[in-house]
């Protein structure tokens, strides 16, 4: 078990619908990572952008994109995550992929799917959660706009970590801000957003805001690179977790209940 977890969090321009540019870039980076990285974390769609012509892009589950993270996570003794466009048993998923040293994978469709940009009427929504055993560490992922559902992502699984990585637009990034804090406080969870910066191939900007929050809310992410293509490093206590926990069990008092899907 690791009291504390490091964390690289990639707040990356993508290009436009080309996975082996971004591989490639990408690479470079994860390659170039401080000593000690416990997990890098890619945004949401980290091979195309967030497109609705998954068909343009789209892998198979053990495709060259996982084929990738195996062989870096290996090489590196680090764990990749991130989500990209799959497509199984003729469906296509936004899929957020936790790749071990080991080769061991961890998977998760996206529940909330985007209506706005009619993400829904070209991928199959998700309805398992996932909570992720790492280095002692338990850790639930979730994409972009599941952020704004506090009920899916209730802390209802002991969980100490709350990831989301994203494509969040520059013009509803308020929100963002503001509903990452919240979902840390309700939850009693270190909670991480991590999004792209630039722009994508239908003209939206997307201007970052990574950030880290701990279970009070108090903000451990580096303002000064928040809106700046960078990757930013972040350790996460599992002590000061427990501690505050203890001392507060506000968790205890939530509200018992059962999501029907």
């Amino acid at each position: 078990m690791n009291n504390i977890l490091h964390l690289a969090l990639f707040q990356s321009h993508l290009a436009w619908e080309n996975p082996v540019q971004n591989r490639a870039v990408l690479g470079k980076k994860i390659h170039a990572v401080n000593e000690g990285i416990d997990i890098v974390v890619l945004p949401e769609m980290f091979t195309s952008g967030f497109t609705m012509n998954p068909y343009e892009v789209a892998e198979a589950p053990e495709g060259e994109t996982i084929k990738w993270m195996k062989q870096l996570a290996g090489e590196k003794k680090i764990a990749i995550c991130g989500s990209l466009t799959v497509i199984e048993e003729g469906a296509y998923y936004n899929r957020f992929v936790f790749v071990e040293p080991s080769g061991k994978m961890h998977t998760y469709n996206k529940r909330q799917l985007f209506t706005l940009a009619k993400e829904h009427q070209v991928y199959k929504a998700g309805s398992d959660q996932l909570v992720i055993m790492y280095k002692g560490w338990r850790i639930r992922p979730l994409i972009c706009y599941d952020l704004r559902f506090p009920v899916w992502a209730r802390n209802t699984q002991e969980y100490d970590v709350l990831l989301y990585v994203a494509s969040w637009p520059k013009i509803r990034i308020e929100a963002w801000d503001a509903l990452l804090k919240a979902r840390a406080i309700e939850n009693m969870s270190y909670c991480i957003g991590v999004n792209r910066v630039g722009l994508d191939g239908n003209g939206y900007e997307y201007n970052g805001h990574s950030r880290v929050f701990d279970m009070l809310g108090k903000e451990l992410s580096d303002a000064s690179l928040l809106e700046k293509e960078s990757v930013i490093y972040t350790s996460l206590d599992k002590n000061h977790l427990d501690k505050t926990r203890k001392k507060f069990p506000f968790l205890e008092d939530a509200d018992r209940f059962t999501i029907h899907l």
